[in-house]
């Protein structure tokens, strides 16, 4: 059995789970999301629990069954807590701002990026230099956070760029054969 699959999802106070033929739907606080249940698997609801099951062990039926217990447990904890991502961006001159939905960012470059932040996924510029990306949908706030910090990757030589608040850069040595510095 999936060692994943087979945990039940316990429901955080306030979130209702609604069955339907292809999907599971989660309504909570923050709004509503759903999770699809794959061909094969199968869900209940047990007193505050959500427990899936699968018709056989096959390999597929097992991947599946791992997959859609981790979605729906995100979607569980995304309308009840939701999710947030922090990046700094670290660099001389480089800082961002929020204009309603369009985030712009000075990254060195000859003209401020621009990016436009989608609905359903709220930036936040704490300060010039921090923002926060939140949202219920854990897969969302991943992606767009991906998508600032492409912009400009922190530099392993001087450490400039935008990282996630925490992640451990290895820094490099200079070139080998440069003068100077």
């Amino acid at each position: 059995m999936s060692r994943v699959g087979k945990r039940p999802i316990t429901l955080p106070d306030g979130v209702k789970v609604h069955i339907g033929s292809n999907g599971l739907e989660f309504e909570g606080k923050k709004g509503r999301l759903t999770t699809p249940l794959y061909q094969g698997i199968s869900a209940r609801v047990e007193e505050n629990r959500v427990i899936l099951s699968r018709t056989d062990d096959s390999k597929q039926q097992k991947m599946f069954h791992g997959l859609c217990r981790a979605l729906a447990a995100n979607a569980a904890t995304g309308v009840s807590q939701g999710f947030s991502k922090q990046l700094e961006i670290v660099g001389v001159g480089y800082k961002a701002k929020l204009d309603k939905d369009r985030l712009e960012i000075a990254l060195g470059y000859s003209k401020p990026v621009v990016y436009a932040v989608p609905r359903d996924v709220e930036v936040v510029v704490e300060k010039p230099t921090l923002l926060t990306v939140r949202g219920i949908d854990k897969q969302r706030v991943g992606k767009v956070a991906d998508d600032i910090k492409r912009f400009r990757k922190p530099d392993p030589y001087k450490q400039k760029g935008i990282r996630y608040v925490g992640e451990r850069l290895i820094k490099k040595e200079r070139k080998a054969g440069v003068s100077g510095a």
